[in-house]
């Protein structure tokens, strides 16, 4: 959401990131070429196209006035970088929003045009004071995204009172043969309808009598429904929060429930998406084939988003994942899982059907790698280090999972990064491992994607080697340790 100026954009980035190789610079996951982003925004697949928006501010290296970046995915994996899509205007800076393909003209800018739905943020009005800083309003493009043309009636839906009203997730309803948004308000979010994207009409509000009551503002929601391989079909309401998430400032939780195209009605309480500290703006992808949900979030975190030490840019996407719904114990929840492109584009360094504990093995090219096994451990140590005695540890003991980043490298320049251990609750038996590591990040899979935990880190030199122990058994299995290449052309 949060977060104009820059026609001068690719002759501004041409001199500082050409090869994506800088210290900390992730090599598989998505960044920017230069200067700063935040959340994933309109993402949306068209004509064998994944499309990538993202808030930018192409003037530097903290949050800004907002744009709309823009890239584009045969894969999912490997992006092309485009122009900027969407700059400010008078009615205000480009916060985040959604992106739909309007196959029917609901609009009237003609069939499968492609349409952004987003808040525009008066940066005046906030200024002095008043409430009514945010709107939402709508741009076309007739040629897949490469060009776009605001609506010049904009606001389509004006601000009602609140400080906070942004983040629009649009999609249609074929059941009501309208389309729907959620949007952020406050600490709730609100759900309207609409024939053709102009007119809005608010249908309710959406917040659990007993809910979190000390979480910190709601934005960048989503709804969308899944179906189970058992063929049962509940709906999800994801909604991410800016600050007092349970591992320390911004998070994302989901709600699972149910949705009659006006009203969403949790069936359980919410569960987190991910428990690291460095996840965060989560949304899925619209209009992909065989109604697949792709997510992907924003991989840092608001506590320290703006000092963390790389250079040239700032921030980095999750890789995508995708999502499944699935019921256990009268509840449902999400597993998350890798994209096969992410398997396919893998150079075996280690790989052991049993590999005996205490298990070690150094001077490997863990910068941009993958590490998973099997295991029925009721505990175990993963140690990553370097030859500078630098090192991050994920422990696992009393149905807990904790990561430990204090020692892990550059961590002086915020008093929270090193200072607070993540932990994750695992009230069941772990049987798998997955871990994906680049440059300066880590995400944690466990039991097959149930359970997430996503971090980031800053050796000062790449971690080189690896220890695995476990007072509780005395091997593990199917241990792989793959390199992942750099996606970006050297």
């Amino acid at each position: 959401m949060k977060s104009l100026f820059a026609a001068l954009f690719f002759t501004g980035i041409s001199i500082y990131a050409q090869n994506y190789d800088e210290i900390y610079r992730p090599q598989f996951h998505f960044t920017p070429p230069a200067h700063w982003m935040n959340d994933p925004n309109g993402l949306v697949y068209f004509n064998g196209k994944y499309h990538l928006f993202y808030q930018y501010y192409p003037e530097a290296t903290v949050w800004g006035p907002m744009h709309w970046g823009h890239a584009v995915s045969y894969d999912l994996m490997h992006w092309e970088q485009l122009p900027i899509a969407l700059y400010p205007d008078a009615l205000g800076w480009i916060f985040s929003g959604s992106a739909v393909i309007d196959t029917q003209n609901t609009a009237g800018f003609g069939r499968n045009a492609m349409i952004a739905i987003f808040t525009y943020h008066n940066d005046e009005i906030w200024k002095s004071g008043k409430k009514n800083t945010e709107s939402q309003g709508i741009a076309y493009s007739l040629d897949e995204g490469k060009t776009w043309v605001k609506y010049d009636k904009n606001p389509v839906l004006n601000n009602s009172g609140e400080q906070d009203f942004r983040d629009p997730k649009v999609f249609w309803n074929p059941s009501t043969q309208l389309w729907n948004m959620v949007l952020a308000v406050g600490d709730h979010i609100r759900i309207f309808s609409s024939p053709n994207l102009k007119e809005w009409k608010k249908e309710s509000d959406f917040k659990p009598d007993n809910d979190f009551k000390d979480l910190g503002f709601w934005e960048c929601p989503d709804l969308f429904p899944m179906t189970t391989s058992e063929g049962t079909t509940k709906w999800v309401m994801i909604v991410n929060h800016g600050d007092k998430c349970p591992n320390g400032g911004s998070g994302t939780r989901y709600f699972v429930g149910d949705f009659d195209g006006k009203t969403f009605t949790p069936s359980q309480s919410s569960l987190w998406m991910d428990h690291g500290t460095d996840f965060y703006a989560a949304v899925t992808f619209s209009n992909v084939p065989d109604n697949q949900r792709i997510l992907l979030g924003w991989m840092s975190n608001w506590q320290y988003a703006t000092k963390v030490p790389t250079e040239v840019w700032r921030s980095a996407m999750t890789v995508p994942r995708q999502l499944e719904l699935v019921a256990s114990k009268n509840q449902f929840f999400l597993k998350q899982s890798l994209l096969p492109v992410f398997q396919y584009n893998q150079n075996e360094l280690y790989k052991a059907i049993i590999a005996s504990l205490p298990f070690e093995k150094k001077r490997l090219e863990l910068e941009q790698a993958e590490i998973s096994f099997a295991t029925e451990a009721s505990d175990f140590r993963i140690t990553l280090s370097n030859s500078a005695k630098e090192q991050f540890q994920i422990t696992f003991a009393d149905g807990v999972i904790q990561m430990d980043r204090s020692q892990s490298g550059q961590v002086g320049f915020s008093e929270v990064f090193g200072s607070k251990i993540q932990s994750m609750a695992v009230p069941e038996k772990i049987t798998s491992v997955q871990m994906l590591l680049d440059a300066s990040s880590i995400e944690l899979l466990i039991n097959d994607g149930k359970y997430s935990m996503t971090n980031l880190f800053f050796p000062i030199q790449p971690y080189s080697d690896i220890s695995i122990t476990s007072n509780s058994v005395q091997k593990i299995k199917n241990l792989t340790i793959n390199a992942i290449p750099s996606i970006w052309k050297k």
